[in-house]
């Protein structure tokens, strides 16, 4: 034996197999945790039981697992048996419940409510005894386990009657005082009044529901004060418009004066939402100064409730803005230019954070970053017309704040913001170079969205203009747009250059044809044939498709085709070869059939000689495609295509590529697109078998076989001869007779 030094990776290697040997007495407990014997005989049942009977005695005596099966299978017994479920299973599964865990619970909980949303026609005795189970587990101790009786509660009224709602739900909690229940308790009271609210009259809700619901909005605990006042919602389109006045709006008084913030942001919101059931003397007279006296409260320090505030104000401007006055319309539009410079510093032009704490400086961001969201309407607000005096410095201001998820929002909208704007666009053109030269490609991201309509809108000359009128020129757009490109390329996010690239489609809209070849053409070339991902490669070849189709100029469009067939038809690498083959599939579409054929059929034909068997597999995949360009008259560009199928047929080896060209070739032989003798004149799957294209193979040494490789030998050689203008049509002949008789054999 020779004896040699470990290497350091060999020792380790060896370490870590004796670490692993070391780990072996895990095998143990995982052993003894196998059920033994005994355990098995106790999880056994009798087979002679029913279903019924079955789950009656999982449930008395089974195991944990084993009632929660039955309890998950319920829904399943009350359709088959719903008389016996009733009478006996239930009561056994209220039993379990008493003592059962928190899975067990949830379980329970789920297959009640599909009991009760069921088709099933339920008895009232039925449905009383799932009520009585659901709502005696409301006051479960695990707060999770109770929120789900309480949701089962709440889905299951929609599919109740009234008549049992008020005997089931609403005269227990009618009945009880209500300080003297829990705090969870009563917070389940508050979403159950907003829940069967709507099943009621509104003079049964004003006499027996709004007594109650009034002593919830003034409970000692500001959490059920906060819950019921996110009801009042569904109350007041409950009791409708009437009502709303005298009985529920001093309660949002009231409650938006609070001295618990929850609750005052929750009487906000409500206010919001309930906008549109207030007149006009109302909004202006009780909601305009409430919410004013609001606005001011949180800018001066209630941190916390800014920033529902600031996603709310789009909503809230727009509801109350037929009301306002001038002043009122003025000073709404001044604090939302606050929000928007909320823990800023303005110098030399340029927004700068202020030195605050983490926590405070991510609230205020997030301020700032709903003030972008809420800005295309702010902008509606304010009227566009007054955009450039009264909105410009605050849009500039989110578009290069300092954090980037307020840029990225502005670069979301800005679309809109182009369509308000209108003929006014070019106020906003500084803004479009900035984003797209964002050093964030999240940013960037955001404002591809909606680039094209962006660009297009913001390049036009408003509705006026006619198709021939020129393009208004956005300073230092395709330099921008050049340096977005090479900064996506440069980085990971590959999607992002594809997003990209497929946003360049619009750039013959925006910009001149000359900007397009002097600055994009050759970029596309290199994208094509440098770039490693693939969705790149093949969305920069449908650009440089895009581009090809604009261009007007005959001599770019001349010099653009030849650069195409040099590089990429007659590419060195195969991958530029197949990026040409995605090519024609894309100029199919793009352009005529004749212009394809002129300038990129040939050279696809040609692929038929390519070394790389995943080039003449493509080939073989676009035939049909490829023929469907030909006219019937053109038999010139058809025996072309038939010499191709012919060094196929004949030549190919690759077991892929010849089981797609066996499809190609039947399909293309039934729609007469092919002579049948290309397929040989038996059964057209016997002369594709394997050992017709290995020319290595021992064949019988006949005058027919001896010809396939003379055949293969004529093929390679005549391929000159083929592109050439020589005698064609006498070549085809004699190829098609050696055809025949090869695959005849």
């Amino acid at each position: 034996m020779f004896v040699r030094k470990m290497t350091p990776s060999q020792s380790s290697l060896f370490g870590e197999i004796d670490d692993l040997q070391d780990l072996t007495f895990i095998e143990r407990p995982i052993r003894r945790s196998l059920k033994t014997a005994e355990e098995i005989d106790k999880l056994t049942v009798d087979e002679d039981l029913n279903d019924i009977e079955r789950a009656v005695y999982l449930l008395s005596s089974g195991e944990d697992v084993q009632q929660a099966s039955v309890i998950i299978n319920l829904p399943i017994l009350v359709r088959q048996n719903p008389a016996e479920t009733f009478r006996r299973v239930v009561p056994k599964v209220r039993e379990v419940l008493h003592v059962a865990g928190a899975d067990m619970q949830l379980a329970a909980a789920g297959s009640f409510l599909t009991v009760l949303q069921d088709d099933i026609v339920l008895i009232q005795t039925h449905t009383h005894s799932i009520l009585q189970i659901v709502l005696l587990n409301l006051d479960h101790r695990d707060t999770v386990v109770s929120n789900a009786w309480l949701e089962t509660l709440l889905s299951a009224i929609d599919a109740l009657p009234k008549d049992t709602i008020r005997q089931e739900i609403l005269s227990p909690l009618l009945s009880k005082h209500q300080l003297s229940q829990s705090v969870p308790a009563r917070l389940a009271s508050c979403r159950i009044l907003g829940k069967v609210v709507g099943k009621f009259e509104s003079s049964i809700v004003k006499k027996d529901l709004l007594p109650l619901i009034r002593s919830l909005c003034q409970d000692v605990e500001y959490e059920v004060r906060a819950c019921m006042c996110r009801q009042l919602e569904n109350i007041t389109r409950g009791i409708g418009l009437d009502h709303t006045k005298v009985e529920v709006l001093p309660e949002l008084v009231e409650l938006a004066q609070d001295e618990a913030s929850t609750v005052r942001l929750a009487a906000f919101d409500t206010i919001i939402n309930l906008l549109e059931m207030f007149d006009s003397d109302d909004r202006t007279c009780v909601i305009f100064p409430l919410v004013k006296a609001f606005c001011e409260k949180c800018f001066k320090g209630d941190e916390a409730v800014l920033a529902s505030l600031s996603y709310q104000y789009g909503k809230l401007c727009h509801g109350l803005s037929e009301s306002f006055t001038d002043e009122q319309h003025l000073w709404f539009l001044e604090f939302y230019k606050k929000l928007c410079c909320l823990g800023l510093q303005h110098e030399n032009g340029h927004c700068e954070s202020q030195p605050y704490p983490l926590e405070l400086e991510n609230k205020y961001a997030l301020v700032r970053r709903n003030c972008a969201y809420n800005f295309p309407a702010i902008v509606l607000y304010a009227d566009p017309n007054h955009f450039l005096s009264e909105l410009y410095r605050t849009f500039s201001s989110l578009c290069h704040d300092p954090e980037i998820s307020v840029r990225r929002t502005a670069a979301g909208g800005f679309h809109e913001v182009v369509k308000l704007l209108g003929p006014n666009v070019h106020y906003i053109h500084k803004e479009i170079i900035a984003l797209l030269q964002d050093d964030s490609l999240e940013v960037l991201d955001a404002l591809l969205n909606n680039i094209q309509e962006t660009l297009e809108l913001a390049t036009s000359r408003g509705e006026g203009a006619g198709p021939e009128s020129k393009q208004v020129n956005i300073p230092d757009l395709v330099p921008a747009l050049v340096a977005a490109e090479q900064k996506t390329a440069s980085s990971l996010h590959w999607r992002v250059h594809e997003k990209l690239l497929q946003c360049y489609s619009c750039l013959p809209r925006v910009v001149s044809g000359d900007q397009i070849y002097f600055r994009f053409f050759q970029r596309m070339f290199s994208i094509i044939t440098t770039n490693n991902v693939l969705p790149v490669q093949r969305e920069a070849v449908r650009t440089l498709c895009v581009f090809l189709r604009c261009n007007r100029k005959q001599e770019q469009r001349q010099e653009i085709i030849s650069k195409i067939k040099q590089e990429l038809a007659q590419g060195r690498s195969y991958w530029n070869r197949l990026r040409y083959l995605d090519l024609c599939e894309i100029t199919i579409d793009l352009f005529s059939k004749s212009y394809f054929c002129k300038h990129f059929l040939i050279p696809a034909l040609e692929l038929v000689n390519d070394p790389v068997a995943n080039v003449r597999y493509k080939l073989c995949y676009m035939l049909p495609k490829l023929r469907s360009t030909i006219k019937a008259t053109d038999k010139h560009l058809l025996q072309q295509l038939e010499f191709c199928v012919r060094k196929l047929l004949c030549r190919e080896k690759d077991k892929d590529v010849v089981v797609t060209l066996r499809k190609v070739s039947l399909s293309l032989l039934k729609c007469g697109h092919i002579s049948k003798v290309l397929v040989g004149r038996n059964d057209p799957y016997d002369n594709l078998r394997p050992h017709h294209f290995n020319v290595a193979s021992s064949i019988s040494p006949t005058p027919s076989s001896s010809s396939m490789p003379v055949l293969i030998r004529s093929n390679t050689s005549s391929s000159v001869d083929h592109r050439s203008n020589g005698n064609k049509d006498t070549q085809s002949r004699k190829l098609s007779v050696y055809v025949v008789r090869s695959c005849t054999v």
